[in-house]
């Protein structure tokens, strides 16, 4: 076998051992996820390795859900990109009340509808077939309860929060400041992007963790004293 060879079949081993899933960029086979804590622990996700979507690998979001601990109770999640609903489901299966999910690529919002009907979730979640930046310019569309407080989740494709920097800030600030007092918002990019230009909040409402090649940010809305 000549070097070439052997460099070639390394990597389709790698393609066919799942090393792309998740946050890692490139083509992904298809592989399951799972949910990782909650009433729905263990339970399978459908995902069919599109490149469209970037699901964050399970030992990511589970560290996300630590960091976290218990947010989800009570809250209603607003999943702004949706994919195959790991986030939002995983927010649910922890004691998340309800829940809005976002999904503009056809095929991959069928695929998160039948993830949503597979775990008996239908009634307690809306999903919009939608442009997000569109939705959050227009929030009475997603007819969001006023409360209770929210869980909002922005893990978009990493090239957004470069070639679409302007739209992710002005729509992150606008969901913050339209939040409820206590809610929570969690975004995952890649090192390109600078926490520092969202102004929402002091720096020390603000706890950031890198779990390459995720960085994770992690804001929370504090009532007036």
């Amino acid at each position: 076998m000549t070097k070439n060879n052997r460099k070639n079949d390394k990597g389709t081993q790698k393609k066919r051992s799942g090393g792309n899933v998740g946050s890692l960029p490139g083509e992904k086979e298809a592989v399951g996820l799972r949910v990782i804590g909650g009433r729905l622990r263990g339970s399978r996700l459908q995902y069919a390795g599109d490149n469209r979507v970037r699901p964050m690998k399970d030992r990511t979001r589970e560290a996300v859900f630590n960091l976290i601990s218990t947010a989800s109770r009570g809250k209603h999640v607003i999943d702004l990109f949706a994919g195959t609903g790991a986030l939002a489901i995983e927010a649910l299966s922890r004691g998340a009340v309800s829940a809005t999910l976002i999904e503009k690529h056809l095929a991959t919002m069928r695929n998160l509808r039948a993830n949503i009907e597979s775990l008996a979730l239908t009634d307690c979640c809306r999903l919009f077939q939608a442009d997000t930046f569109y939705m959050a310019r227009h929030p009475d569309e997603l007819q969001i309860p006023p409360n209770p407080p929210r869980l909002v989740f922005c893990s978009p494709p990493y090239d957004f929060y470069v070639e679409k920097q302007t739209e992710m800030l002005e729509m992150l600030q606008h969901l913050y400041e339209n939040a409820p007092d206590e809610s929570v918002f969690v975004l995952e990019s890649d090192k390109r992007f600078d926490f520092g230009l969202l102004q929402l909040v002091e720096d020390n409402d603000l706890r950031h963790r890198s779990y390459p090649p995720a960085e994770i940010g992690v804001y929370r809305k504090f009532g007036a004293d």
